[in-house]
């Protein structure tokens, strides 16, 4: 199946995990399995770990298989209640999300409200009733930032945001002019965009939600290359240290040096790596310098799939078995493609002895669990470079 295809040619019967619905002809991708095995787990999660009444939000329904999914998977591992919305503003949805709904019609402990509504809409209603949720995923087509303040305002402390954006060229630094738009930020062509992409929107989030008062915690942040998604949990206060994690990240267009800077101790930038006449720093930010991922949670999650069978797929599996393995630390990242370019090896190094010989030095490292053949690491670019001289 072409990626984000139509399912009209289809057979319009989809089976995932406990459910089977009707894809009709909204855009769907059955690619995007593991992002909703993530969803299902992280509601799991809350569920287990709720101290009353659940309430949830999928605020983008689709065809709803989201939803059907908690209602059928998470759901039975709360002993408490709970309150589903699920909301599409696509009024021609709404016959088929009402058939494919169906299982969790008088389903013992779930209330379902089904709406249509523009997003914008919904969450602002729902701030003046006074409504709060535990859970809301916001699968954006486009970029989400819009309706960020809106979502965190609606959303219960302690409570989880699965974010979804489809806005690529912005934040990897294809169009720098939308990035300033969307982000108040400078976004540059870079070896790790997605990255990039991914430290650009958390940047966002979390200027949201100081303006709010509250802190956050990202817990999963990942992207296939066309859709980036994090999942953030909203802190009741800001951590007492929470503006050092906004700051910038330069690379040399010229050596590949990097540099990162966070925005309370900006300074000068020290010499990259060439002569002083020939380096030159490309600026992005300001970004996200924290974690990406709470490896603790994630391997929560891990345990909770062996009590839901039907739940992970093996390829969601090893998603979350990269990012447990790696909490997005040290920021800066370097491709091993780029390492073996720079110093004419026939092929890029073995990331795992990289790794490991970047370690005997002393310094950080670690594979990135964002993308492939890539490693974060606090070593100097000229001790990076030699380390890969030497094991080739």
């Amino acid at each position: 199946m072409v990626a984000g295809t139509r399912l009209d040619s289809l057979d319009p019967h989809y089976r995932e995990g406990a459910a089977c619905v009707q894809t009709g002809s909204g855009f769907f991708r059955a690619q995007s399995r593991p992002s909703r095995d993530l969803s299902v787990l992280l509601a799991a999660h809350q569920a287990t770990h709720a101290q009353g009444p659940q309430h949830w939000l999928d605020l983008m329904a689709g065809c709803g298989i989201r939803g059907l999914r908690w209602g059928l998977e998470s759901a039975p591992q709360s002993p408490h209640p709970l309150a589903l919305w699920l909301n599409d503003a696509d009024p021609e949805r709404r016959v088929s999300l009402q058939a494919n709904l169906n299982p969790l019609s008088g389903h013992d402990g779930v209330d379902l409200t089904l709406t249509q509504q523009p997003a914008e809409r919904l969450l602002r209603q729902a701030y003046l009733d006074q409504r709060r949720f535990d859970l809301i995923d916001l699968d954006a087509f486009g970029c989400p930032n819009g309706l960020l303040q809106s979502a965190l305002a609606v959303l219960r402390f302690g409570g989880v945001l699965i974010l979804a954006s489809t806005d690529g060229r912005s934040p990897t630094g294809h169009d720098r002019a939308s990035a300033v738009r969307r982000f108040a930020a400078a976004a540059r062509a870079h070896p790790s965009s997605w990255e990039l992409a991914l430290r650009l929107q958390l940047a966002a989030l979390a200027r949201e939600a100081w303006m709010l008062g509250r802190g956050l915690e990202p817990l999963a942040c990942f992207s296939d290359g066309r859709t980036f998604r994090l999942a953030v949990r909203l802190q009741r206060r800001v951590r007492a240290d929470a503006e050092a994690q906004l700051g910038l990240l330069a690379r040399c267009e010229q050596c590949g040096d990097q540099a990162v800077q966070p925005l309370l101790k900006l300074s000068g930038w020290r010499a990259c790596a060439c002569n002083p006449q020939e380096g030159r720093w490309a600026v992005s930010g300001p970004l996200w310098l924290g974690p990406l991922q709470s490896p603790s949670l994630v391997q929560e999650l891990l345990t909770l799939s062996e009590a839901m069978p039907q739940t992970l797929v093996p390829q969601g599996r090893r998603l979350l078995e990269r990012l447990q393995a790696d909490p997005g630390l040290p920021v800066c990242c370097w491709s091993t493609d780029e390492l073996a370019q720079r110093l004419g090896l026939a092929g890029p190094p073995s990331l795992r002895r990289l790794v490991q010989a970047l370690r005997g030095d002393g310094y950080s490292a670690v594979a990135s669990g964002v993308m492939a053949g890539q490693l974060r690491t606090d070593a100097p670019w000229k001790v990076l470079l030699q380390r890969c001289a030497d094991l080739a």
